[in-house]
């Protein structure tokens, strides 16, 4: 009797595993490299290759940028069988993941629901299984599935005055792929991180978790300009509740070091994307950063609050004119208050004044300023200097 029940427990264990291995990922925000934001569609296999010697080397991998992904172009043309080859950038793909999986990082890939990719190469339409199943076997660990041409193939075409239904099929097209990641890992033991990039639409928050999405964009695509980084921060308040281990909202990726964002822009941005649970998915230039790109991009202490295990993000508490102020509730009682100055500088004359009471703290607290490293002691009606698009960003370790 007591075999049977001891066959009964193991063979219930076999069905539970592989079900486990795909819910154990993204249990903190991802955090990693993607190529579109300085290669775009020039990424080379060199490029990955040199994208994961560079994150080990900068000290970006013991930061906890693990996952080296791939975005467009990498794509060629199906065979009769189907089979997806890829183009001569990248000429063995297997090889490449076993590199990256070498150093200790984890290597993701791009693909679509509609018939071509947002720069028109093969995605995946009809062919989600076995792509799924390809991606499995070359070892990837990550899925970025970009709606792009699935738009006018299927949504426009199937349902042309019919948004709700428009709506629906996009979800069955994410739906499909989904259920054919889980099926790859059953056969593999491989999980695979599910990222939903459909800009927000149809409010993907409610939705993807059930579809196995680890994280969705919610709203269009990022610029490294400071009034899109702030419109797409704004946007994220009012979700906190659909974000935690294991599912994430994701406002995409980091710009810090790109474009001509100032060192204060660059650093609260950052700070924003910390508070918000957000993925950490740099795109800048790896072999030419800067030192103070790197002190913010490695910053443990603000990365700490990112992925912090409590897995609860952040809101806005409030606003005072031109100054917000952000609050995330961390582990074990201690909270994060990033106090942001979206508008022009604010200086002694007038400075910004710290409501507690509004903020959520009861009475004076003392706390670690996480950019400069230093003690700071918040008390109510406090006055706060802050330059234009510059953060003030304080983990209190006692906070209720």
């Amino acid at each position: 009797m007591r075999s049977r029940i001891a066959i009964a427990a193991i063979a219930l264990l076999a069905l539970t595993i592989p079900s486990a291995r795909a819910q154990s990922v993204a249990q903190t925000p991802p955090m990693g490299w993607n190529s579109w934001n300085f290669f775009a569609e020039r990424v080379t296999d060199k490029d990955i290759r040199g994208a994961a010697d560079q994150l080990v080397a900068t000290g970006m991998k013991d930061a906890g940028y693990i996952y080296v992904n791939i975005d467009d172009t990498w794509e060629d043309q199906r065979d009769a069988s189907g089979v997806l080859h890829t183009n001569s950038k990248f000429p063995d793909m297997k090889a490449l993941a076993d590199y990256v999986h070498s150093k200790g990082l984890k290597i993701g890939i791009y693909s679509g629901p509609g018939t071509k990719t947002c720069g028109k190469y093969a995605a995946s339409l009809g062919h989600e299984e076995q792509d799924a199943q390809m991606y499995a076997d070359w070892g990837f660990d990550y899925l970025k599935y970009d709606l792009c041409s699935f738009i006018p193939d299927v949504m426009e075409k199937q349902a042309p005055n019919d948004k709700a239904a428009q709506m629906k099929l996009m979800i069955a097209a994410y739906d499909k792929m989904g259920k054919a990641l889980k099926a790859a890992t059953a056969k593999t033991g491989r999980p695979i991180v599910f990222s939903l990039c459909q800009y927000g639409w149809d409010a993907p928050w409610e939705w993807a978790p059930a579809l196995g999405g680890n994280l969705w964009r919610t709203t269009g695509d990022i610029q490294a300009r400071w009034q899109s980084i702030y419109d797409i921060a704004s946007q994220q308040d009012g979700l906190a509740s659909y974000a935690g281990p294991g599912h994430w909202n994701d406002p995409d990726m980091l710009e810090v070091g790109n474009g001509k964002l100032s060192l204060a822009e660059n650093r609260t941005h950052f700070s924003w994307w910390a508070i918000l649970a957000a993925p950490l998915l740099a795109g800048n230039d790896l072999p030419n950063m800067k030192p103070e790109i790197k002190a913010i991009l490695t910053n443990k202490d603000v990365i700490a609050v990112n992925q912090d295990p409590l897995g609860k993000q952040g809101h806005r508490a409030y606003s005072d004119g031109e100054v917000e102020v952000w609050t995330r509730e961390l582990q074990g009682g201690a909270m994060a208050v990033a106090i942001i100055n979206v508008g022009s500088s604010r200086y002694s004359t007038h400075p910004f004044h710290l409501d507690l009471a509004k903020a959520g703290l009861h009475g004076s607290v003392t706390g670690k300023d996480l950019w400069t490293g230093k003690e700071v002691k918040l008390t109510d009606h406090m006055p706060i200097e802050l330059e234009s698009h510059d953060v003030l960003l304080v983990r209190i370790e006692h906070a209720s």
